[in-house]
């Protein structure tokens, strides 16, 4: 659990052997680049050079419900060319099937009126057509004008009307607005729609044919995302009339192999330190088995360089919060099921493995949850059962739940803030950060304290809230303090510092969504058992099918309700109430410079 300490490398050399040189830092793969030109820290993304296009153009053809037999021989095979081809095609049937669309709407509506051809300008001394919907209701108002109309066809609640004049009618001489129709007959729409038809089948047709490059396409990607990252490098270096200088951060244990590389080339090296302002990429490492969490952390917000790295907190309390919102026992079997037939196929990527240790602890976590609160589907065993003598937990137990709910709170928040301390080392300000630890803890003792009455949980809780106060008042800056004009100074931060006391008892005060969202997902599922009861007792022999089908369908709804609410709310707790004090600067990922091996 822990960010990679970097050091940034500068290495210059003869312009002539810039290409291989990128070659074999590729070949070597440690080395983020940075670009000189450009504020982007992050390597030009290869997405940016077609590899998103290359791999949109795989999977369409991925998706085609006919496929053609794979070609191996590449030596008719133009990767780019292909990959434009397909595109090509995605695109036009993009655009035909939205020209579908709209000529069936345009033919349902024309064709209300008709085959009709408008007259060219002239051709009838000025006059023209003029349609209108009239609701039928309306149709006296439409029999008492003195223009000149006709109802040329009808429907259960409108009449379809054109009047011929040569200006279009005042809005008071009819009783709604007329209605465009256009000026293209219903005969050339219909033409225009069997001309579209058939260009969709001729592409549908193109696009099985190209799906005989599927294989190719995907034994050349990796070989395409390499030169694309090569070609991005090639401008992030900077260019002088003989010369070339490249800068890349590196893990400072990798550091012997770019050595290695400047001596192999007889390359200029310089190797330093961040000097603090600077803002190197920000790479995690951590053991395989928590790489999970690693994989959450990157997905909201990867934290700063100079930060910490909470995978291992989010694996464990994301595992526990997704837990006590489902809160049962049965729904984590089936859990169980699902993650047993998709195990294998899981651990077909690095991304998957990582994904599935995280839930398989999580489905433990669940299972473990679900038999303390003994519900199995809604169900709880005979307490003289031996899994009913395993229920220590009652959901309707609302005052325990509600401290086992702000417990875990105070344990989180306070982690955060204790690891916060730890982060700022010699900086005063760890004092702040752990009297921020101190006063959660000492409000959930002093609640507890009314609670039970305790005068020993009461004198604790004001003694660390006397300590927390301190703490904050002195040390929420790290104001020199030179004249008693810096002490006031100080005193004032802290004061206002102390204004976040009601945030941090708010954001300790949400963690009880998680009882609720429990508590929840544990009434629905004995609502759905109850009714199911209740059709089987009162419909004798359909009844049973009645029954199951209220419990397949009521269950599968609060299995689809648990799932949301404990992703949903176990990541919130996570990135809203956690990250606030803990891991506030977000930083950029570490993009390795290095040779794409496979498709994935």
């Amino acid at each position: 659990m822990s960010i990679v300490t970097l050091k940034k490398v500068s290495l210059c050399g003869v312009s002539t052997d810039k290409t291989l040189i990128l070659r074999d830092l590729q070949d070597l793969g440690v080395a983020h680049l940075i670009p000189f030109n450009s504020q982007d820290k992050s390597l030009v993304s290869p997405e940016v050079m077609g590899v998103d296009k290359a791999i949109s153009a795989l999977k369409y053809l991925q998706a085609a419900d006919k496929k053609r037999h794979q070609i191996r021989q590449e030596q008719d095979f133009d990767f780019n060319q292909t990959i434009t081809e397909i595109l090509e095609i995605k695109n036009k049937l993009l655009q035909l099937s939205e020209q579908r669309d709209f000529l069936e709407e345009r033919i349902k509506d024309v064709a209300l009126w008709g085959d009709f051809v408008l007259a060219e300008d002239g051709v009838l001394q000025g006059y023209r057509l003029w349609f209108y919907r009239v609701p039928k209701h309306l149709m006296h108002i439409v029999s008492r004008t003195e223009l000149i109309w006709q109802q040329v066809n009808q429907s259960n609640t409108l009449a379809y009307v054109v009047v011929v004049a040569k200006d279009e009618p005042a809005l008071k001489a009819m009783p709604v607005p007329r209605t465009h129709v256009g000026d293209t007959p219903l005969s050339e729409l219909n033409k225009q729609l069997d001309s579209t038809n058939l260009a969709i089948e001729d592409s549908y047709a193109k696009r099985e044919y190209l799906t005989r490059w599927m294989s190719l396409i995907m034994f050349n990607l990796a070989k395409f995302k390499s030169d694309s990252e090569l070609n991005a490098a090639h401008a992030m270096v900077r260019d002088e009339t003989e010369l070339f200088v490249l800068q890349s951060w590196v893990a400072e244990d990798l550091i012997d192999k770019i050595e290695y590389l400047a001596k192999k080339h007889s390359l200029a090296c310089l190797i330093e330190t961040p000097d603090g302002t600077e803002q190197p990429p920000t790479l995690l490492k951590n053991m395989r088995t928590f790489e999970g969490g690693e994989e959450i952390v990157k997905f909201y917000q990867m934290p700063n360089y100079y930060s910490w790295d909470p995978s291992i907190v989010v694996f464990f309390s994301f595992a526990l919060f997704f837990a006590m919102i489902l809160s049962d026992a049965g729904y984590a079997v089936v859990f169980f099921s699902i993650l047993a037939v998709k195990w294998k196929k899981m651990g077909h990527s690095d991304k998957g493995l990582r994904f599935r240790v995280l839930v398989l602890v999580t489905l433990l976590s669940s299972l473990v949850w679900g038999i303390l609160a003994g519900s199995y589907f809604g169900f709880s065993p005979a307490e003289t059962s031996l899994i009913g003598r395993l229920k220590i937990i009652d959901m309707n137990d609302f005052d325990t739940m509600m401290k086992i709910s702000i417990f875990v709170g105070v344990a989180h928040i306070a982690i955060a803030n204790l690891v916060q301390a730890y982060q700022f080392k010699a900086n005063i300000k760890r004092y702040s950060s752990l009297g921020w630890a101190l006063a959660v803890i000492a409000g959930f003792l002093l609640w507890l304290s009314l609670e039970e009455t305790s005068q020993i949980l009461s004198w604790t809780a004001y003694t660390l809230f006397a300590i927390a106060a301190m703490a904050l008042l002195l040390f929420s800056s790290d104001r020199p303090i030179n004249r008693a004009i810096d002490l006031l100074w100080r005193i004032l931060e802290g004061i206002k510092n102390l204004s976040s006391m009601t945030k941090i008892f708010g954001d300790v005060l949400s963690y009880m969504r998680l009882f609720a969202l429990g508590l929840a997902s544990a009434s629905l599922a004995i609502t759905f058992n109850q009714l199911a009861i209740q059709a089987y007792e009162s419909t004798p022999g359909l009844g049973v099918l009645y029954g199951l089908l209220i419990l397949l369908i009521g269950h599968s709804l609060n299995i689809m309700l648990g799932i949301m609410s404990g992703v949903v709310h176990g990541l919130r707790l996570n990135f809203i109430e956690f990250y606030n004090w803990s891991v506030s600067d977000e930083g950029y990922p570490f993009h390795v410079f290095s040779k794409k091996e496979d498709y994935q």
